[in-house]
């Protein structure tokens, strides 16, 4: 009995993750999708390169290895597909690159708002993004190639071994933890930090007396105006807000997995499933916490949701009832409301119908 209980909860566990694992692809594919469209049809962003980058990026880890552990890896994924030693390396080789191109085009991405922010007349970027992408994949490959040189992979009746996590000789995963977790962590923090220490700067500075204003009175009510807020409020106002989530975000989604790969083989294999899955939620979360949290691109995104849905009747007879009054009015006919064919009856009965017998007629 205690080993069935024990069996129900296990596949109820399992069958949890996996709808969890469902839900980050789909969420992974719409949102990086949707955010692409949109970056292309917001004209002057600034760094529409970087989120470009960032969008292709988790586009390509949700096309090739978030389908590989949902079928291949064991819970939350089916763990039905066998990968032969040669596919596995593969799918290694797709995870040691793709995830730290994700985590560096992080990293750049929030310096390139650093510059925007902190120094915003400074000509030109420097270094440029082309540059700076270039270095990504560099370091990205780098570390794709060094998956390859460890043992290969066991025949497929044994468990297959395709991730970072358990693949790559000795040194090759504190080296990945390095390059692919820690420097990108560290450049984020610095960033943003520069970010935050800038937006309460400028929440703290009171603002600047403006030409011909009067002096400030000396009653109650402007006593009580100098006194602080009730409500507690973020230091460093709405400014402060992107920051702090987008260093909790990468801290949430990438330091399991960075600290499995500093821990012994073991137990890293044991704990790979759900870190990795835990990494793998950030491509679903890129979207949110980069694409809807800037303005133009929440304008761009409601513009171009008004075009695809179409337009009710009621609102074209109203817009055409509204240009009918224009029309009117500047042809000089007396002023008053646009009324539809099917009011107008209505409004001369009940004007006929409201005219007292007493009041006598215009002549």
């Amino acid at each position: 009995m205690a080993n069935t209980t024990g069996l129900n909860a296990t596949e109820i566990a399992g069958s949890v993750g996996l709808i969890l694992a469902v839900l980050v692809e789909v969420g992974a594919l719409l949102g990086n999708g949707a955010l692409l469209v949109v970056v292309l049809r917001t004209p002057g962003l600034l760094d529409a390169l970087y989120l470009v980058h960032l969008c292709v990026v988790d586009l390509l880890a949700a096309a090739s290895i978030m389908p590989l552990g949902l079928l291949a890896a064991p819970p939350p994924g089916l763990g039905r597909v066998r990968l032969g030693p040669e596919p596995c390396r593969a799918a290694r080789f797709l995870s040691a690159a793709l995830l730290p191109a994700c985590t560096l085009g992080v990293a750049a991405l929030g310096l390139a708002r650093y510059r925007l922010i902190v120094h915003p007349l400074r000509p030109g970027a420097w270094p440029p993004p082309g540059l700076v992408l270039t270095a990504v994949w560099a370091i990205a490959g780098l570390l794709g190639a060094l998956s390859l040189l460890g043992p290969p992979p066991a025949p497929p009746p044994a468990p297959a071994r395709c991730s970072v996590l358990v693949g790559g000789l000795g040194p090759f995963r504190p080296l990945w933890a390095l390059l692919a977790f820690a420097l990108p962590a560290l450049l984020l923090l610095g960033a943003y930090g520069s970010i935050f220490l800038v937006a309460r700067r400028a929440a703290q500075r009171p603002p600047r007396p403006t030409r011909g204003s009067r002096l400030r009175s000396d009653s109650l009510d402007s006593r009580l105006s100098f006194l602080p807020p009730l409500r507690p409020r973020l230091p460093g106002g709405k400014a402060a807000l992107a920051p702090a989530l987008a260093v909790g975000q990468f801290a949430a989604c990438w330091l399991p997995y960075g600290c499995a790969c500093l821990a012994p083989a073991a137990q890293a294999a044991e704990a790979e499933a759900a870190v990795t899955w835990v990494a793998y939620s950030a491509f679903a979360a890129h979207p949110f916490l980069y694409g809807l949290l800037q303005r133009p691109i929440r304008l761009t995104l409601g513009r171009l949701t008004r075009r695809a849905l179409p337009r009710s009747p009621r609102a074209c007879t109203l817009r055409a009832w509204q240009l009918r009054a224009l029309l009117q009015r500047l042809q000089g006919h007396p002023e008053g409301p646009a009324l539809g064919p099917s009011e107008a009856p209505d409004t001369a009965r009940e004007l006929a119908g409201a005219r007292s017998p007493s009041m006598p007629e215009a002549t």
